[in-house]
C-alpha cells in the first residue's frame, strides 16, 4: 500500500458517514490552514445533477486553447484519486508528492476531529489551489451545492448550473424543485448564473434563488441557444452567432454542454473569438463519457467487429441522453444492443433503464467490485426487469461479456456493448483497457 493510499484510508476513518452535508467542519479546517478559499485565483462554480464534468472539461478546453491556465476540482474520480485535481501551472493532474504533502498538512491541522472524507480531502485542494499559480479555477460540486464543500466561495465569476434531475434523494430530497433549490445553493449576491435548459418546477427554484441574490439569469433555450446545423454546431445570444464544429464528444446532450459551457465563459468575460472555441471543442476530453472501448483484454475478448461503449452515468437523466445516442446508433448501423451494467445502492436503476426499452436485447448485471456500496447483481437484474428489460445477473464483468459474446456467435453478427451505471464500473473498465486517464 502507496502513502498516499494509507493517508486517503485515514481521513476516511474520521467521519462514520461517508456523506454528512454541513459547512461548519470545512469552515473550521479552512480556518485552520489560514483560509486558503480566500487566496484562490477567479472562479467559475458549478452545480447540477449531470453534464457537471463535461461543461467543466468544455470550460478548461477552451480557456486552455485561448492561453489561460486552469486548476480543475472534480469528482469523483475513475481510477486514480490525483484525477480530481488539475493544477493550472503545468496543466496536469497533481503529482504523487504534491498530493500527499497537501494532505497530511490537512490532516494535521484537523488534529483528528471528526471531517468527511469530501472535505478535507477539497480542503486539500483548496490549499493546493491558493498556493500553486493559474488564472482560472474550475470548481465543480461535490453533492448538491447549498451544503457542499466547495461552497465556501464568497465571490465567483460566475456560476453555472447544469440539467437537474433527481439523484441522491437521501440527501438532498424527493421533489425536484427542492433539489433544485440545494444544487442554486451556491448562487451568490450579484454574480452571473448559467442556468442549463430545466424542468420547469426546477426552473421556478433556480429563478427564485437568483433573484433573492439579484443575481443575473442566463438560461439555456431562452438567451442563448446551442443546436447543430449540417453537421456543424450553432451558438446564438442576443449579441452573435457562432458558427463551430461539433464538439469531439458523443451524444447530442454534448451540443447543450458545450454551449452552457460558452456561455459560462461569455458571462464571465472569458469569451475568445470563434477560431479558440473552435481549438478547444476539437480538444476536450472527458473519459469514461460515452467513451469508444478499442482496446485491451475486455475489448478482445469480445467476437470481432464488437462495438463497445462506455459510460458512468447513472440516474434517470443520464439514462435519457445515453439511451438517445444509443438509438442514433441504431439507425445509423443497426447492431444488437446488449447492456451491462453496475450500480450502486444510491441510485435509480429503474429510472436509469427505462428509457432503455425497446432498444435492448439483454442487460447482464455486475458487482461494483471498488465500492461496498454496490448493489448486487440479482438486485439490479430484478429492478431491471422492472423496467421492462430482460436481464440476467453475472459475478463478474468477465463472465458478463462472455455470455454477449456467446449471444452474439448465436445471432452471427457483432454486437454492439454499452457498459454502463457507475462511475467505479468505468473507472475498472479503463484501468483494465489501459486508458487510465492522464
Amino acid at each position: 500500500m502507496d502513502q498516499i493510499t494509507r493517508i486517503l484510508d485515514r481521513l476516511l476513518a474520521l467521519h462514520p458517514k461517508e456523506i454528512d452535508l454541513s459547512l461548519g467542519r470545512m469552515q473550521r479546517l479552512l480556518a485552520a490552514l489560514g483560509n486558503p478559499e480566500r487566496r484562490l485565483p477567479p472562479v467559475i462554480h458549478v452545480a447540477g445533477t449531470n453534464g457537471k464534468g463535461s461543461v467543466t472539461a468544455t470550460m478548461r478546453a477552451v480557456l486552455e486553447a485561448s492561453g489561460k491556465s486552469c486548476h480543475v476540482y472534480t469528482s469523483p474520480h475513475l481510477v486514480s484519486f490525483n484525477e480530481r485535481i488539475r493544477l493550472g501551472d503545468d496543466g496536469r493532474y497533481v503529482s504523487d508528492p504534491v498530493l500527499c504533502e497537501a494532505l497530511q498538512r490537512c490532516e494535521e491541522a484537523n488534529g483528528g476531529a471528526e471531517i468527511t472524507f469530501f472535505e478535507i480531502t477539497t480542503a486539500a485542494a483548496l490549499l493546493l489551489f491558493a498556493e500553486h499559480s493559474a488564472d482560472i479555477l474550475l470548481l465543480e460540486v461535490g453533492l448538491g451545492g447549498r451544503l457542499d464543500a466547495t461552497n465556501v466561495i464568497d465571490t465567483p465569476l460566475a456560476t453555472v448550473i447544469t440539467p437537474v434531475s433527481m439523484d441522491h434523494e437521501k440527501f438532498l430530497g424527493n421533489d425536484l424543485a427542492v433539489i433544485a433549490s440545494e444544487k442554486a445553493g451556491i448562487v451568490k449576491p450579484g454574480v452571473p448564473v448559467i442556468c442549463a435548459a430545466q424542468e420547469d418546477s426546477a426552473l421556478a427554484a433556480i429563478s427564485r434563488q437568483a433573484a433573492r441574490m439579484r443575481a443575473p439569469l442566463t438560461i439555456s433555450g431562452q438567451d442563448f441557444l446551442a443546436e447543430t446545423d449540417q453537421g456543424r454546431m450553432i451558438f446564438q445570444d442576443d449579441d452573435e452567432l457562432v458558427d463551430l464544429p461539433l464538439p469531439v464528444l458523443c451524444g447530442h446532450h454534448q451540443i447543450a454542454n458545450a454551449g452552457l459551457a460558452i456561455a459560462a465563459l461569455k458571462a464571465a468575460g472569458l469569451m475568445p473569438d470563434a477560431a479558440v472555441l473552435a481549438r478547444g471543442l476539437k480538444s476536450v476530453s472527458w473519459p469514461g463519457r460515452l467513451q469508444p472501448v478499442v482496446h485491451g483484454p475486455l475489448h478482445d475478448m469480445c467476437p470481432h467487429g464488437t462495438e463497445i461503449w462506455l459510460d458512468g452515468g447513472h440516474n434517470p437523466g443520464a439514462g435519457l441522453s445515453i439511451a438517445r445516442f444509443m438509438g442514433e446508433q441504431e439507425e445509423r448501423a443497426p447492431r444488437p444492443l446488449y447492456l451491462v451494467a453496475g450500480m450502486l445502492t444510491t441510485k435509480d436503476p429503474a429510472g436509469f433503464f427505462r428509457p432503455f426499452h425497446g432498444l435492448v436485447r439483454h442487460v447482464g448485471t455486475v458487482p461494483i467490485v471498488s465500492s461496498g456500496t454496490g448493489r448486487t447483481p440479482e438486485d439490479l437484474a430484478d429492478l431491471a426487469r422492472c423496467a421492462g428489460l430482460e436481464a440476467t445477473p453475472f459475478q463478474s464483468l468477465d463472465a458478463a461479456l462472455a455470455d454477449v459474446a456467446a449471444c452474439a456467435g448465436k445471432d452471427g453478427e457483432p454486437p454492439r456493448i454499452l457498459i454502463c451505471g457507475s462511475l467505479y464500473l468505468a473507472g475498472e473498465v479503463l484501468a483494465r483497457s489501459g486508458m487510465t486517464p492522464d
